[in-house]
């Protein structure tokens, strides 16, 4: 990212008169990151986007840390966290830092209000269920396995079809975006990165909703949940332009690297943001060599933790994960395949499995919400049995 996008009707120039038919004057607000030299969005609205009727505090976000921070490999079983609330209030933490944070969302309802994360980035992957994204700036389709990138500031609302469902919310307070090294001078996807443009999907069927009233936008902010009441609907967009908007990638659409022996994780990279990177983990062949050893090898994470989101039940060098399980290994403890996962991958052909990873430079704290679904015995699973 970024790609050029325009809905809807836009003037000929930036900064100029621009009226509705009526003759009124359409309201333009630039939207973006970085003050007024990140990637950004021109939007037009019908009312002016600063009325505000109401606020008050809705409650504070107390995540609290893992008051016995046992150093050692860490497997949490997310699938016995209990659904409720919605997708994006009623998050249950797992692990955090100052860069970065990673919750589960396993909502049983839809909002009612729109919802603005005013402090940070976030990636939705969509574990399981459908619906639709909207914004003013467009609705946008979503199903299974797809990676919902939503920049700070954009206000939105996921409308499930029907439940239940499961996303692994990824916060960032820095700028996700595609790799570095996958983009030219220019900032296309170049022809060796593992996904291109035509990959991504952009909001479409822009809706302009003229309709005033009372209504509720939730914004994060500092850790807090603030409660806004806005005087006209937020979607009063007649048309915007950019590169500041929601976009969606389906993690079946990342092109998986092989080799003839084994490629480290690098190549699975499919975001980047200050001080982390996301991975996927996909259906893919096995290293094509007769002498490959197809697992990974055994390796110690310096200066990075590892944490694996298993979205299926296989794992190639993984035993004892379930759907919904994450595993954190920490810089410092050496980790690798579990005992006789290396001998039984030797002859396969393929791998099903389906992950995601999250590689922190900075550590990460265990909220007190993963320690209630955590096995216990996990950093013990690599003592080979006699």
């Amino acid at each position: 990212m970024p790609i050029y996008h325009q809905l809807g009707r836009v003037p000929r120039k930036r900064h100029i008169v621009f009226r509705d038919g009526g003759g009124a004057l359409l309201t333009e607000e630039l939207i973006g990151n970085k003050g007024f030299v990140g990637p950004s969005s021109l939007v037009y609205h019908l009312q002016q986007p600063t009325q505000v009727k109401g606020a008050r505090l809705l409650k504070a976000l107390d995540w609290q840390i893992d008051p016995e921070p046992f150093f050692r490999h860490r497997h949490f079983r997310t699938a016995q966290i209990g659904a409720g609330g919605t997708v994006s209030v009623d998050r249950t933490p797992l692990l955090f830092n100052t860069d970065v944070a990673m919750s589960m969302a396993l909502p049983d309802a839809n909002e009612e209000f729109f919802y603005r994360n005013a402090q940070g980035d976030e990636v939705v992957f969509v574990s399981d269920g459908a619906g639709v994204l909207e914004s003013p700036l467009g609705e946008l389709a979503f199903g299974r396995g797809d990676y919902l990138v939503i920049p700070r500031g954009i206000l939105y609302r996921l409308r499930f079809e029907d439940f239940p469902a499961r996303c692994l919310v990824i916060e960032s307070r820095g700028y996700v975006r595609t790799p570095h090294r996958y983009r030219n001078e220019h900032g296309q996807l170049t022809e060796n990165a593992p996904f291109s443009e035509r990959d991504i999907r952009r909001p479409s069927s822009l809706r302009t909703i003229d309709e005033k009233g009372e209504f509720r936008l939730v914004v994060k902010k500092d850790h807090r949940l603030t409660e806004f009441i806005l005087d006209h609907h937020p979607f009063d967009v007649v048309g915007w332009d950019g590169y500041y908007y929601p976009w969606a990638f389906n993690i079946h659409d990342f092109e998986p690297r092989v080799g003839r022996v084994h490629l480290p994780p690098p190549v699975h990279q499919t975001f980047e943001g200050d001080g982390f990177v996301i991975c996927s983990f996909c259906p893919r062949p096995y290293d094509f060599d007769p002498e490959a050893v197809p697992v990974p090898y055994n390796h110690s994470n310096v200066m990075s933790d590892e944490v694996l989101y298993y979205a299926s039940s296989e794992f190639m060098s993984r035993k004892g994960i379930e759907y919904g399980s994450v595993t954190l290994h920490p810089d410092g403890v050496p980790h690798g395949p579990h005992p006789g996962r290396t001998e039984a991958s030797l002859g396969e052909k393929a791998t099903t499995e389906l992950a995601v990873m999250l590689d922190t430079f900075k550590p990460l704290r265990v909220s007190t919400a993963a320690v209630a679904v955590e096995d216990p015995d996990y950093y013990l699973s690599w003592v080979q049995e006699s």
